[in-house]
């Protein structure tokens, strides 16, 4: 899988302070996570229904 030309997207409350942030990739089948402060650094493929249970389970944190 080609990742170079993927749009990585960051949430929209993350900020440039050196939070912990992820990003997130659609990648067809799968969703692609990250490190934003590592994005060369190692990518963790889970399926669509594991991104919205990750979503859900960190809103309610």
């Amino acid at each position: 899988m080609g990742l170079r030309s993927v749009l990585w997207r960051k949430a929209s409350q993350s900020t440039e302070n050196g939070g912990h942030c992820i990003e997130v990739a659609d990648l067809g089948g799968v969703v692609g996570v990250r490190d934003s402060k590592d994005p060369g650094g190692g990518l963790l493929f889970i399926s669509r229904e594991e991104a919205r249970a990750l979503a859900a389970f960190v809103k309610s944190l």
